[in-house]
């Protein structure tokens, strides 16, 4: 490809996560000028604190199996992993001089499981290509002009671009820059944007003050057993109490479906197995068993085997006034029901669902503006985008592959010119 002339403005890339840096790196492989503004002090801060416990790439899941993680989305997301998948981006990280390897549950972690050194290589890689870094730049929207307006430590700036690549990030972990902050001036130039939504997060139950003592504590392992239009399913995982309801990776799997009923339904009903390993009759006959002098709580306990944060689970369930009845209890630990009332608030969330819809962008990822609501050439990326996606890999995976998809797009754009 023909390189875009260095004297004429380049692309402004809006946003320093995966998928803005991606853009970025596709166009400077294209020999256009680029310049990157971040509205923190510095890139990748939710990529950074996503690392914190082991950074999770992508996954180790084949396609087309893998693309059905983006639900409604996978065959749009589908087309992005065409041009960069899980292998493509294992190659990519090597690149960086960072191994990887698929983990027992598929998940694709670096060799060390950690985000700095990867993050670390690429910027100085980046800035050794030439990228221009502009920190503490928030994004206003542009001027009448058409310029990009941003907010800085010194008042306010405009930077002309030819092109435009936005990956401003959802609205989850707002203190890291990924506060949605970007719908209105989206919506004032005529863009649908889908409402922000919380998703991956827990929910809230209504827990009594007894329970709420066990904030913090693992379920593990539970089967959670739940309905939907297409019949029941179960699935093994884990799960974490907290002071208002439930929350961890097994919950944030069936978070989309769930936060769908809630707003059709005013609520969702799941039930959770917590005695996977025991079947309901020998649960029964095991409880049924005389408890002597042992509370009704250590009966419980000892007898399913269940641990305290389980144990009170089905206290708060049933109630102290059922624990004899050794049938209904037994019931009750093999399908104990909950009634979720709504999820956490999109701050709490590790994503965000909604975003702008793709039905609103071209196959490059341009947003196709109104007439008269110029300017042209801008493109999206990343979590801003309507897709959503289990955690897993899943989610950097996408961010990764639709940052690459814009920053080509811009570039085919530039070179029309």
């Amino acid at each position: 490809m023909l390189p875009v002339p260095s004297s004429l403005p380049g692309l402004a890339v809006i946003g320093g996560g995966p998928a803005g840096l991606m853009a970025a790196e596709a166009a400077r492989a294209a020999d256009v000028e680029v310049d990157l503004f971040e509205a923190k002090g510095s890139v990748g801060r939710k990529f950074l604190i996503a690392g914190k416990g082991g950074l999770n790439l992508t996954h180790g899941e084949p396609r087309p199996r893998f693309d059905t993680r983006y639900r409604e989305r996978a065959a749009a997301v589908g087309r992005w992993l065409d041009d960069f998948d899980a292998e493509a981006l294992r190659a990519w990280a090597r690149g960086l001089g960072v191994d990887t390897y698929v983990g027992s549950s598929g998940r694709v972690f670096p060799d060390d499981r950690k985000a700095a050194p990867l993050l670390r290589g690429w910027v100085r890689r980046l800035r050794e290509q030439g990228v221009r870094f502009h920190v503490q730049h928030r994004w206003l929207g542009w001027s009448d002009a058409g310029a990009l307006r941003f907010e800085t430590p010194d008042g306010e700036t405009a930077h002309h671009a030819s092109a435009t690549v936005l990956a401003m990030g959802g609205g989850s972990w707002p203190q890291l820059g990924s506060d949605g902050g970007w719908v209105d001036a989206l919506r004032g130039r005529g863009i649908d944007v889908a409402p922000l939504e919380p998703a991956n997060c827990g929910f809230d139950i209504g827990w009594s003050a007894h329970l709420a003592r066990h904030a913090g504590a693992p379920l593990k392992p539970v089967v959670a057993h739940w309905r939907d239009d297409e019949g029941e399913h179960a699935l093994q995982g884990e799960c974490v109490l907290t002071a208002t309801g439930i929350e961890g990776s097994l919950v944030y799997a069936l978070s989309a479906g769930l936060r769908e009923a809630i707003a059709r339904d005013g609520g969702a009903g799941l039930e959770l197995d917590l005695a996977p390993g025991r079947t309901l009759e020998r649960l029964r006959d095991e409880l049924a068993r005389p408890r002597g002098k042992r509370s009704r709580t250590e009966h419980l306990r000892r007898a399913s085997g269940l641990c305290a944060a389980k144990a009170a689970l089905v206290v708060e369930v049933l109630g102290p006034g059922m624990l004899d009845d050794a049938a209904r209890l037994a019931a009750t630990i093999k399908r104990l029901p909950l009634r979720l009332r709504r999820p956490r608030p999109i701050a709490e969330a590790i994503s965000s669902a909604g975003g702008v819809r793709l039905e609103g962008l071209d196959d490059t990822l341009m947003l196709r503006f109104p007439p008269g609501h110029a300017p042209s050439g801008v493109f999206c990326a990343g979590e801003m985008l309507d897709w959503e996606a289990p955690t897993g890999g899943y989610l950097l995976q996408a961010c990764f592959a639709s940052g690459l998809k814009a920053g080509r797009g811009a570039v085919a754009w530039l070179q029309q010119f």
